[in-house]
C-alpha cells in the first residue's frame, strides 16, 4: 500500500513540477511574446524544423535538405536531433497547429523544459527528498540562467539534449541499485539514447563525465567490479540505440572548418571567478570574454539559480559542514570539477566552456536539497520543522554582496530594482520561516522563494544575453518574390551587424533569406547556417557560421565565375541575390537580367530557362584532358535523399559524365539498372557520375553513407536486446506471480486441514 501511495505521489509531484515550469514560461510569454524568439532560433532552428516537418509529411527521412548547400546535411549537423524520436515527434505535432514563428519556438522550448523538470523531480525523489525539495530541484534544473538565456531561447539543441540528462542520471543510479531486479540495466538505455540524439555535443561529454563519476563512486562504495556491470551494459545499449547520430557527426566533421577553428575561440565564454557572486545576485556585472575575444562587462544572468540553492549550500557549510560533507562528498567533488571545467579553456572541437553551467546547476540543486534536508527533523518528509539558519544566511549574503557591489561598481544596469527585490525576498523568506516553522507548509517556502527569484530575474533582465533579434515576417513561408526553380547565391554583410532589430527594425529577409531561412519558402540557396561548415562548398566560399559568404569571395565569383562556362554555372547557380549594402552585379551583364529590386536588395536571374538539376557535360576542369559523350537525360525526379533520372548514352568510344546540382557528401551511391557506378565529386562540391558508353536506363543516385548502414544496424540490434529483455522480464515476473499464488494457495489449504492431517 505504501509503495502504491509513493508512486501516486511521484506521479502527481512530477506532473506538478512540469506544469509549474509551463506556468512560469507562460508568465514570461505574457510579459514578452518574443522571449523564446532570438538569434539562432530565428535563422537556424525554426526554418530547419519547418523543413523537417515538411520532410516527414512527404514521407522522407530528413537526412538531407534540398534548400541549402552549406546546411544540407541535417543528420551530420547533429544539433537538429535528426535521430531523436522525441524531437521529431515534438516537431511533427507542433507544426500541425497554425502557430506563428515565435509561438512555434515557445511551444518547442516549453515542451522540453516540461520534460527537464519531470526528470529532475524524479532524480530528486529517488534520493529520498520530500515533494517540496524535489520540486525545488526541478525549478533550479529547468529555470537556471543558462538554460533560459541560451538553451530555451537561442541554442535549442542544448535544451533538446540536456532535457534528458536528469533522466539518464536517474536511470544510471537505478542501474546501480542492487535492491532492484537483474533487469535494472534497462533503465539508462532509452535516456542515454535521448541525450545523445538530442543535438548537443557538450551534453554527450556531460553524460560521459556522469558515467565516470558514478562508476568511480560505485567501485569505491562496493569494492566490487561487478557492481557496475548493469550501468555499463545499459549505457552501452543507449550508445547502440543512438549510433547513427554520433557516427554521422564524426564523419561529417572530418575536414570541416570546425576542425580548424581559431585558438582564440577556446578562450571565449569562460566563467570568470569574479562572476561567482552572480550565483546569488544574477545582476552582478564583471568582464567576460565573449564572442569578440575581448573582455566586456557582462551581467551574470547565466549563473542565476533562484537565490535559495547557493545560499542553502553555503549555510550548510557554515553551520553543519561536517555532517553535510559526509552526506554529499561525492556530489561536492563533481560540483567543484564541473565549475572548474566551466572556467578552463575548451579543447579540440569544443568551445565556450560556460556550456558546462546547466550541469553545474543540476548538481548544485541536488547539493542544496541535501543541505536543506540537514535542517529537517525526524518527522514526516512532507514537514519542514523550521530552521531560520538558511533564511538568515540569505539575508546576510544579499546585504554583503549588495554592499560589495556598491563599493566596486559591479551592479550593472539592472541593480535597481533587483537589489531591493532580492533583499525583499530574503526578508520574506525569514518571516515565512518564522511563521510556518511548525507547519507542514514551511517546506514550501524555499520553493516559493526560488520561483519568485527566477521570475524577478527574467522580468527585469532580458534573458537573451544581448544576442541579436531579427524582425522576420511570417511571409517567409512563401517563396515569392523569388523563384523555387532557381538555385540562388546570396551575398549580404554579417547579419548580426546589418539586420538585427537595432539596425533594421522593419521586416527583413524576404530577399536575402538570412541563415537557413530559405527552408521556410522551399527555396534553393547555396548558403545556410552551419556551426560545422563541412568540407566542400562551405570551405570553398568562406561561409561563416551564420551563413554569410565572404564578401570578397562573393565579389570574385560574380565578376569572374558567373559567365556561361564559369564555376557558378557548373554548380547550377542561375540566380543571384545581392544585398543593397553591396555594390556588385554578376558579369557579364549579357548573361544576367535584373528581375527584382527592393530596398533590401537586387535579384538577378540567368537568361534562359533555369538549369536542370542533372546535366550531361562534355568536359570538366578537374579532368581537363578528357572529353565525354553527350547523354540524353529525361524524367528527372530530384528527391530529398536521392535523384532518379532516365539516361541514354550514345554507343560510342566515350562515356558520359553527369553532374548533379546538389552538395556533395561522402556516402552517395549510384546504380544504373543492376550496375553500380562510381560516385566522385567535382572538387568536393557536387556529385559526379560517369556512365559507360551505350548505357541506358533509370539511374538512381542515393545518399547511403556507411555510418547510416552501420549505425542503423547497431540501433536495430540494441532495440532487439531491449525488447527481448523486457519480454523476459515480464515472463519471469509472471512466473514469479504464479509461483507465489501457488504457495499462498498451498498454505491456505494447509491451514484449513484437520490437525491430524498437517504432518
Amino acid at each position: 500500500m505504501k509503495i502504491c501511495v509513493n508512486r501516486w505521489l511521484n506521479f502527481f509531484g512530477a506532473l506538478g513540477a512540469g506544469l509549474l515550469i509551463v506556468g512560469f514560461c507562460l508568465i514570461l510569454l505574457w510579459h514578452d511574446p518574443l522571449v523564446f524568439w532570438n538569434d539562432d532560433y530565428e535563422i537556424s532552428v525554426l526554418p530547419v524544423f519547418a523543413d523537417v516537418a515538411r520532410s516527414w509529411s512527404e514521407g522522407h527521412w530528413p537526412l538531407l535538405s534540398p534548400y541549402s548547400w552549406v546546411c544540407g546535411n541535417l543528420a551530420g549537423e547533429f544539433q537538429y536531433g535528426t535521430f531523436s524520436v522525441f524531437v521529431n515527434a515534438a516537431v511533427i505535432l507542433i507544426w500541425k497547429f497554425p502557430l506563428t514563428f515565435p509561438q512555434q519556438a515557445a511551444a518547442l522550448s516549453i515542451t522540453h523544459l516540461f520534460v527537464l523538470a519531470i526528470g529532475a523531480f524524479l532524480l530528486a525523489r529517488d534520493r529520498r527528498f520530500s515533494i517540496s525539495l524535489s520540486i525545488l530541484v526541478a525549478l533550479v534544473a529547468s529555470l537556471n540562467g543558462w538554460i533560459i538565456c541560451w538553451g530555451a531561447t537561442d541554442w535549442f539543441g542544448a535544451l533538446g539534449a540536456f532535457a534528458w540528462l536528469p533522466w539518464a542520471w536517474w536511470g544510471m543510479e537505478r542501474a546501480l541499485d542492487v535492491r532492484r531486479t537483474k533487469w535494472r540495466f534497462l533503465w539508462p538505455a532509452p535516456f542515454v539514447y535521448l541525450v545523445i540524439t538530442g543535438g548537443f555535443p557538450y551534453a554527450v561529454v556531460m553524460l560521459a563525465l556522469l558515467l565516470v563519476w558514478l562508476t568511480i563512486k560505485s567501485l569505491a562504495q562496493t569494492r566490487n567490479v561487478l557492481s557496475i556491470l548493469p550501468l555499463a551494459f545499459g549505457t552501452l545499449l543507449g550508445f547502440g540505440l543512438s549510433a547513427p547520430a554520433w557516427l554521422a557527426i564524426l564523419d561529417y566533421v572530418r575536414g570541416s572548418a570546425r576542425e580548424l577553428q581559431p585558438t582564440s575561440e577556446h578562450w571565449q565564454w569562460l566563467v570568470p571567478p569574479a562572476a561567482l557572486p552572480g550565483l546569488i545576485l544574477p545582476y552582478w556585472t564583471v568582464k567576460w570574454t565573449m564572442f569578440s575575444s575581448r573582455l566586456i562587462p557582462h551581467t551574470a544572468t547565466e549563473l542565476a539559480c533562484g537565490l535559495v540553492a547557493p545560499v542553502a549550500l553555503i549555510a550548510g557549510f557554515i553551520w553543519r559542514g561536517g555532517t553535510l560533507v559526509r552526506r554529499i562528498k561525492w556530489e561536492l567533488a563533481s560540483l567543484v570539477l564541473v565549475l572548474v571545467l566551466a572556467m578552463l579553456p575548451a579543447a579540440g572541437l569544443f568551445r565556450w566552456s560556460f556550456r558546462w553551467l546547466p550541469f553545474f546547476h543540476l548538481i548544485l540543486a541536488i547539493c542544496a536539497a541535501e543541505a536543506l534536508q540537514t535542517w529537517r527533523g525526524t518527522g514526516s518528509t512532507l514537514r519542514w520543522p523550521g530552521s531560520l539558519t538558511p533564511a538568515t544566511t540569505a539575508l546576510a549574503l544579499v546585504i554583503l554582496i549588495a554592499l560589495t557591489m556598491s563599493i566596486f561598481q559591479t551592479g550593472g544596469p539592472y541593480a535597481f530594482p533587483l537589489t531591493w527585490i532580492f533583499l525583499g525576498l530574503a526578508v520574506l523568506w525569514y518571516f515565512l520561516e518564522l511563521l510556518l516553522r511548525n507547519s507542514e507548509l514551511g517546506g514550501w517556502v524555499p520553493v516559493a522563494i526560488t520561483f519568485l527569484a527566477f521570475l524577478s530575474t527574467y522580468l527585469c533582465i532580458p534573458p537573451n544575453c544581448g544576442v541579436p533579434k531579427y524582425n522576420l515576417s511570417q511571409e517567409l513561408i512563401r517563396s515569392s518574390p523569388l523563384d523555387s526553380r532557381h538555385l540562388y547565391l546570396s551575398l549580404y554583410l554579417w547579419a548580426e551587424q546589418t539586420y538585427r532589430t537595432g539596425k533594421k527594425p522593419e521586416s527583413v529577409g524576404q530577399i536575402v533569406r538570412l541563415g537557413s531561412t530559405s527552408m521556410w519558402g522551399q527555396l534553393r540557396f547555396i548558403k545556410g547556417y552551419s556551426p560545422i561548415r563541412p568540407a566542400g562548398i562551405a570551405r570553398k566560399f568562406g561561409t561563416t557560421v551564420h551563413g554569410e559568404i565572404d564578401p570578397e569571395v562573393g565579389k570574385y565569383l560574380l565578376r569572374n565565375q558567373a559567365g556561361e562556362g564559369g564555376g557558378l554555372a557548373r554548380l547550377g547557380v542561375d540566380g543571384i541575390v545581392v544585398a543593397r549594402e553591396l555594390d556588385v552585379a554578376p558579369q557579364p551583364a549579357s548573361e544576367w537580367q535584373l528581375v527584382i529590386s527592393t530596398d533590401e536588395g537586387r535579384v538577378f536571374h540567368r537568361r534562359g530557362a533555369p538549369f536542370a538539376r542533372v546535366r550531361s557535360v562534355a568536359s570538366i576542369p578537374s579532368r581537363s584532358s578528357e572529353q565525354f559523350a553527350s547523354a540524353t537525360i529525361s524524367q528527372i525526379n530530384d528527391l530529398r535523399n536521392r535523384v532518379e533520372v532516365d539516361v541514354d548514352v550514345p554507343k560510342a568510344d566515350r562515356p558520359a559524365l553527369l553532374t548533379f546540382s546538389r552538395p556533395y557528401f561522402r556516402g552517395y551511391e549510384a546504380q544504373l539498372s543492376n550496375q553500380k557506378l562510381a560516385v566522385t565529386s567535382y572538387r568536393g562540391l557536387f556529385p559526379v557520375v560517369e556512365v559507360p558508353a551505350g548505357a541506358h536506363g533509370r539511374l538512381i543516385l542515393t545518399y547511403r553513407p556507411y555510418w547510416l548502414s552501420w549505425g542503423t544496424g547497431a540501433a536495430i540490434a540494441s532495440v532487439l536486446v531491449v525488447v527481448l529483455s523486457f519480454s523476459l522480464r515480464f515472463v519471469s515476473a509472471s512466473w514469479g506471480d504464479q509461483s507465489s499464488a501457488r504457495v499462498r494457495q498451498a498454505q491456505g489449504k494447509l491451514s484449513l486441514a484437520p490437525p491430524g492431517n498437517q504432518s
